[in-house]
């Protein structure tokens, strides 16, 4: 049986896709902190690990073709949080994926994650941790997609999107609802060769902007 695991399933956009994945009729292992935050969701296909990110969760990826990462420390944690989350976890999902054969993994990282002496000084932190985590799943020898959203909304979602960024800086941003779109189009139209996008509100659907 196909499977996804979802690391990081009880987040904003984590919960967002794990819906989506469940109405598409997708399999999915949702990995959380704390399995209580999952509770509205009932559904035969989805099966919930409840584990720390900072202890052992090689175990989750059993029997799991595809990853995501959706997990993040937070806007209101510090930079060890940061660290420990969006740096080490993630590279350590990179390995436990490689060590069970993961067909496709999807890292949800940031922009400015390419050059993050380029993003404001109070993001540094936020924007080196994404950058050495895709760096570490870019040199893993997984087949993989990263996708790297503008600013984040809690705007309903548009179903528009665009892999350019804006010029004016307000306009490069994206809602939650339509990332989590644009992670289940990843996930179900893994790209023939691994990929790095940006992506944005816009006025293009999905599979205009993300390869496949």
């Amino acid at each position: 049986m196909k499977q996804t695991l979802i690391i990081g399933a009880s987040g904003q956009i984590g919960k967002k896709l794990t819906q989506l994945m469940l109405d598409n009729d997708q399999h999915l292992v949702a990995l959380v902190r704390d399995k209580s935050k999952l509770s509205d969701i009932h559904n035969d296909k989805l099966t919930i690990v409840e584990e720390d990110l900072n202890k052992d969760f090689g175990h989750a990826f059993k029997d799991c073709e595809n990853v995501v990462f959706a997990a993040g420390s937070g806007g209101h944690t510090g930079a060890d949080k940061t660290i420990l989350i969006d740096l080490w976890a993630a590279c350590r999902a990179a390995d436990y994926a490689k060590n069970h054969d993961v067909k496709h993994f999807t890292m949800v990282s940031s922009i400015g994650a390419g050059d993050p002496s380029e993003g404001p000084e109070n993001m540094h932190p936020y924007l080196v941790a994404k950058h050495m985590a895709d760096d570490h799943l870019m040199n893993s020898g997984l087949h993989y997609s990263i996708i790297r959203p503008g600013s984040l909304t809690n705007d309903t979602g548009k179903g528009k999107f665009t892999n350019e960024r804006p010029e004016q800086k307000e306009q490069a941003t994206i809602t939650r609802d339509d990332v989590a779109k644009a992670l289940l189009f990843a996930v179900t139209n893994p790209p023939k060769t691994s990929a790095i996008t940006e992506i944005f509100n816009g006025s293009k659907s999905i599979d205009e902007v993300l390869p496949s």
